[in-house]
């Protein structure tokens, strides 16, 4: 029952970077798509690196209470779930990223 709990808290860790970098890649797409990625001033640097560190921050902390659950029992069912994770949050980047071409004029 405690690894249920453990992985139920996992996902919802997993989630919340999801959506963080999913709005990383919304806000990314414009800078991309312009080619100025290099010269953007100090409000869209804070704008694109809160949401990309945080959902980062929040994705590794999702694995690490992966860890505590799943790590030594099953490692399989660990790196498969690590491997889906990671997945998802690169999907989550460009179907961001992939909304906000879609409504660019």
């Amino acid at each position: 029952m405690e690894k249920w709990i453990t992985r139920g808290a996992a996902a919802l860790c997993a989630a919340g970077s999801i959506a963080l970098l999913w709005t990383f890649g919304m806000f990314v797409a414009v800078p991309w798509r312009e080619g100025r990625m290099l010269a953007l001033n100090a409000i869209e640097l804070q704008v694109l690196g809160v949401p990309l560190f945080g959902g980062l921050a929040v994705a590794w902390g999702a694995l690490h209470i992966l860890a505590i659950a799943d790590r030594a029992s099953s490692p399989r069912l660990y790196r498969t779930l690590t491997l889906a994770l990671l997945a998802a949050l690169l999907l989550a980047v460009s179907a961001g990223a992939s909304w906000t071409s879609a409504r660019i004029a």
